[in-house]
């Protein structure tokens, strides 16, 4: 079992940036495949970005790619979600998501654990 809890949410104005923490504990974090979905309202959640087991491989959604930045700290149990350039359209509430299973998987949404999610909201 895994517990996911993100932080670092808030409120900012179009163009700034946010970094979204999620900490995890229980299983060995470093056995997880790693991502970040979105949530919008009245809308589906949808796949952000994804880091493997070693942070050798990552991939992202076209929407966001070149302006956000996953990453992972095995150390401390950590993932990161760099969030540069936001813009309205970005306001969602964002999910941490681990699996047992690889880079593709949770490309394709097939997530063993959910964290309870951090509001993000930018203004224009």
């Amino acid at each position: 079992q895994v517990q996911l809890v993100e932080s670092g949410g808030g409120l900012v104005q179009a163009g700034g940036s946010l970094r979204l923490s999620c900490v995890a504990s229980g299983r060995t974090f470093s056995d997880a495949t790693m991502g970040w979905f979105r949530q919008a309202p009245g809308k589906e959640r949808e796949f952000v970005a994804a880091i493997s087991r070693s942070s050798k491989s990552t991939y992202y959604a076209d929407s966001v790619k070149g302006q956000f930045t996953i990453s992972r700290d095995n150390a401390k149990n950590t993932g990161y979600l760099q969030m540069d350039s936001l813009k309205p359209e970005d306001t969602a509430v964002y999910h941490c998501a681990a699996s047992t299973r690889e880079l593709g998987a949770v490309v394709a949404g097939t997530i063993d654990y959910w964290g309870q999610g951090t509001q993000v909201t930018v203004s224009s």
